[in-house]
Order: structure tokens, then C-alpha cells, then sequence
């Protein structure tokens, strides 16, 4: 019998409440992974314009691809929290909320009387969770920081490029980073609030969650006396690892990981079975330090096959191997078609759009994958849960705090 999937209140995280003053990218990923597993996220904004995420761009049915990308399934409610009134309802709202997320400019949550102690004192069972850049103490707690800026300052950008120049990678790596240590984080709070009654804060900063991303290359670096250089697709510690053109222009990434591996390339794939005892690429480290010589024999075998037959061969070889996608082709993905990986999400305005499912299959339900809302869509009817009447929502209304 097919086991079917839960309804939404039976997802993991049903009756659990999140209350998030949250902007741009990280925090909002944090959340938007709560909602999907069923957690009631209400997603404070600014009056009139809303999340500036927002107005990131105007591609997706007139939408923000971020915006769309990090706030399916979430309530917007507009607060004026520079207000007292504006202060008092998100103090009601916390009231009843099991989680409350934040990634305010530096400092700010701490002068609203939103910092984690502050909070403790007035909501004992409330987890908080700060996302910062730097940390909330140090010598640049009070500094901005964007993804960019991150990665710069962890020493990412020098390592992703080529010998031509250096290069941010293509996805907010940074932000995605605290994102996710955000969301387990809060998991592994909520997990310990239910076990021991014990509440603890989170607080997750972009910098140090992209420093232990790039660990690796800090680590050889420390150890090595110089950091891995820019080589485009290559790999820096592994020699063949790389994207080699075919003769159709197609460009082919293939990766070798150990000896067995190689001695089925050398005799199958490159016809040279006399490389396999060629002392120059013996192992892994010496076919790092003669890359040149080896890149050049392979882009020699490359320009004898189109993309589609070194492909074929390479799979019949047991090497693994991949085409070098570009966004287009990731859409058409067949795996993403086969396992049936997307979903219609609606947008404001009534629009419909395709959305990937989240990575992590739990078996017997499935993720929540409900409408982007539009700016301040849930205010009337969150705070009439909160008991406020029609005629207090329009004075709030009248005097621009909601």
C-alpha cells in the first residue's frame, strides 16, 4: 500500500509559532524551511514597501526571484516597529509565539528591547534567534554585511575564479550559509526545549558561518604556506578534477579519485595505457604538480570526441561525469523531472509559479508549499486573532503603524 502523505497539520513542526522581523535573504531561508515543515511563520514588515527582498527584481510575474524564492507559506503582517503601538502588538504577537527570528541592522534589536536577555526576562519559553554578520560582540558587531561583503572577508572570492581574476560564486553562498545553520539551529533549540525545558538562544553570523565553509582551504593554507590557486573549473588539490572542451564545444567535467580510477582512464578513455606507470602521475599530489601536462593530454583526447560520446565512453570507463549545465539546462533537468521535484506555488496577484521542493524527503509527509504573500496580506486577520476590532485595525490603518 503507498503510504500517503500527512495533511498539513500533521507536518513535524504543526503548533509551532515563529514570529520573524526579517529582511533580504538569510532569515527569511531560516523561516521559509520552518514553514515548510508545517511551523506557522508570521513574517513582520515595514509599512508600504515591505521587505526590501522585494524589490530585488521584477522578473518572476512581476515579483522579486528572491522574494518568491524565501516566503512561500508565510503570514505578512506591516508593523511601524519604530512606534510604541507598532512595539506593543509585535510584543503581543511574541506572547504567543514559540520562536522569534531577527536579523535587524546592528543593534537594533537590543535598543527595541528585542536582544536575546531582554526577551528571556519577559517570554521565559520563547527561543530567540539573531542572525548577524559578524557576530554580536567583537570589534565588528557593528559593521553591515551583505553576502558579498562575506564573502570577500572570509577569503572566498580569492579562491573562486581564474588566472584571469578573482570571482563571487554565483549563488548568496553567504547568506544560504547562515540560513541553514539558522534553521538547525532553531530545530536543535526547539528539540531541547522539549526534552530538558531548557530555552536557549541562537544567534548565527554570515562571516562565521561561511568561514566554516571554506575550513578546507583555510586549513591548507595554514599548513601548506600558500592558500590553493584560482583555476576555473579545475580542482585545486586534485588532478584530473576539471571541465575539458569536446570537439562539438560541449564542455565535460570529469574527476578522478583514486589509482583504480586512473589506470581505467589512462587504458580505456585516453587509449595510453602507458601512462598509468608514468612516474609523473603516479599518484593524486603528483598529478597536481604536473596538471599542465596532464591537462594537455586530456584536452587532446577531448578534441577527438563530441561532449556526447566522451560522456558515454566515460560512463562505460566508470569515471564520474557531468556536462557543464547552464541555468537553462538545470530546469530541464530529467532527474528534477522524473522524481518530480517541482510544485505551483501562487504568487500575489494571482500568478502561478514552478517551485522546487525542499532537498530533505521525510517519509509519510509532505512539505507545505503555500502562496507568496503580498505585503501585509495577513495584518487584519492576525491582529483580530490578537482581539483587536475593525475599528482599532483602521485607526492603526489611519496612522501609518500598520
Amino acid at each position: 500500500m503507498t503510504e500517503q502523505p500527512e495533511r498539513p497539520e500533521q507536518l513535524p513542526l504543526s503548533g509551532i509559532t515563529v514570529v520573524s522581523v526579517e529582511q533580504a535573504v538569510a532569515a527569511p531561508f531560516a523561516t521559509r524551511q520552518l514553514a515548510d515543515l508545517g511551523a506557522r511563520v508570521i513574517k513582520v514588515e515595514r509599512p508600504g514597501g515591505g521587505d526590501f527582498a522585494r524589490r530585488y527584481d521584477t522578473t518572476v510575474h512581476g515579483q522579486s526571484s528572491y522574494f518568491v524564492w524565501l516566503n512561500r507559506s508565510k503570514e505578512s503582517v506591516t508593523l511601524d516597529l519604530k512606534s510604541e503601538r507598532g512595539l506593543r502588538i509585535l510584543e503581543r504577537l511574541l506572547a504567543g509565539a514559540d520562536v522569534f527570528v531577527q536579523n535587524l541592522a546592528p543593534g537594533a534589536a537590543a535598543r527595541m528591547g528585542l536582544g536575546a536577555q531582554a526577551l528571556a526576562a519577559r517570554f521565559p519559553s520563547l527561543i530567540p534567534c539573531s542572525v548577524t554578520g559578524y557576530g554580536s560582540s567583537g570589534p565588528w558587531a557593528d559593521r553591515k554585511a551583505y553576502d558579498l561583503l562575506v564573502q570577500c572577508q572570509t577569503g572566498l572570492v580569492s579562491l573562486t575564479g581564474n588566472e584571469h581574476g578573482s570571482a563571487r560564486v554565483g549563488a548568496s553562498v553567504a547568506d544560504i550559509a547562515a540560513g541553514m545553520y539558522a534553521y538547525s539551529g532553531v530545530l536543535t533549540a526547539l528539540f531541547a526545549r522539549a526534552t530538558t525545558g531548557v530555552v536557549r538562544a541562537v544567534e548565527v553570523s554570515l562571516f562565521e558561518a561561511l568561514a566554516e565553509w571554506v575550513s578546507q582551504p583555510a586549513y591548507y593554507t595554514r599548513h601548506g604556506g600558500a592558500q590553493p590557486p584560482r583555476i576555473g573549473t579545475q580542482h585545486a588539490t586534485i588532478a584530473p578534477y576539471g571541465a575539458y572542451t569536446a570537439a562539438d564545444g560541449k564542455e565535460v567535467l570529469l574527476t578522478v579519485q583514486n589509482e583504480r580510477e586512473w589506470a581505467a582512464l589512462c587504458e580505456r578513455f585516453l587509449q595510453r595505457p602507458d601512462l598509468v606507470a608514468d612516474r609523473r602521475f603516479a599518484t593524486t599530489s603528483d598529478r597536481v604538480a604536473h596538471r599542465a601536462e596532464l591537462n594537455e593530454i586530456l584536452a587532446a583526447r577531448f578534441g577527438e570526441l563530441d561532449g556526447e560520446a566522451a560522456m558515454k565512453l566515460l560512463d562505460q570507463v566508470g569515471i564520474a561525469n557531468a556536462g557543464v549545465n547552464d541555468v537553462e539546462e538545470f530546469l530541464a533537468h530529467p532527474v528534477l523531472e522524473a522524481r518530480g521535484r517541482w510544485r505551483d506555488v501562487a504568487l500575489p496577484g494571482g500568478a502561478v509559479m514552478p517551485a522546487l521542493l525542499p532537498p530533505v524527503d521525510l517519509a509519510g509527509t509532505a512539505p507545505r508549499m503555500e502562496a507568496v504573500p503580498a505585503v501585509g496580506e495577513h495584518t487584519e486577520s492576525v491582529l483580530a486573532e490578537l482581539g483587536y476590532s475593525a475599528a482599532d485595525i483602521d485607526g492603526l490603518r489611519t496612522d501609518h503603524v500598520i
